[in-house]
């Protein structure tokens, strides 16, 4: 059995560990947070993430014509076109998602 000094040392330790991780982002944000790199960032990453996105989900798709690339092609133009509509990425990526579901589980019965 360890003893009780130990064991609130062990305690304490752990608690000012995770105040300060906790603590940690909040400090290294405040200095930048009237930069005006953030309000750059905040309008061009979510393009530049989307773009990520779209390259990491089609490295692997075939280049022939497949139920599932047909299901994927479907999604990607639901998803531009919703996004052109309401300019919503909640919207965009449900939707997209939505139809590239419901494609990709009924196109093989249907070919």
């Amino acid at each position: 059995m360890p003893e009780p000094a130990y064991i609130l040392a062990a305690v304490l330790i752990s608690s000012a560990v995770t105040w300060t991780l906790r603590a940690a982002p909040f400090a290294l944000l405040a200095p930048i947070r009237h930069s005006a790199l953030l309000p750059y960032l905040n309008e061009n990453m979510p393009v530049g993430i989307m773009t990520i996105l779209v390259f990491y989900t089609v490295r692997h798709v075939p280049p022939a014509f497949t139920p599932a690339t047909a299901a994927i092609a479907a999604g990607f133009i639901v998803t531009a076109g919703l996004h052109l509509w309401r300019r919503n990425a909640v919207v965009s990526v449900l939707g997209g998602t939505a139809v590239h579901v419901a494609l990709a589980s009924t196109l093989p019965a249907w070919l």
